[in-house]
């Protein structure tokens, strides 16, 4: 069966002649200043192709970044290792980023984790439940901007 190969070095570019959108690090999370290390986030996805966008995004913008391909993996790898941010989506198998978030608050280890939730669902309720749930930022893929996400991790870590 044939199988859609994406570019995602050429999804994640502005088109040709576009300025740049990301601004520079300004004391917040990104790209390190010299002797600093890099800031670590771990990106919990279930959809491969919006893991890698996300992944190339922040890692094009200065972050170290991991991936898990759900809400089990991502609780796995935070207790391996120390992150300062978690991208997550919602809707993902064995483990939703809702009960992720949840896991994350109610761990003393992890309780002040940054939590992005980018997720297709929309409501106010949703956003709501996402907020509830402990998430520090709740931003959707239907209108998602690449600068929007950097400007939370920015504020949040």
């Amino acid at each position: 069966a044939p199988v859609p190969v994406l570019a995602m070095d050429a999804i994640a570019q502005p088109a040709p002649g576009t300025p740049p959108t990301v601004a520079p690090r300004e004391g917040g999370a990104g790209a390190p200043d010299a002797g600093e290390r890099p800031r670590r986030v771990l990106v919990a996805e279930d959809s491969l192709t919006s893991r890698l966008l996300l992944k190339h995004i922040l890692e094009g913008a200065g972050y170290e970044v991991e991936t898990a391909v759900d809400g089990l993996a991502a609780l796995s790898l935070l207790r391996q290792r120390a992150f300062d941010a978690l991208v997550s989506d919602v809707e993902m198998p064995r483990l939703d980023g809702l009960a992720l978030t949840v896991r994350i608050r109610a761990d003393a280890k992890t309780a002040e984790l940054p939590v992005v939730l980018v997720t297709s669902l929309q409501t106010p309720a949703e956003r709501e439940r996402g907020l509830q749930a402990g998430a520090d930022a709740y931003l959707t893929k239907g209108a998602f901007d690449h600068d929007q996400l950097l400007a939370a991790l920015r504020r949040l870590a």
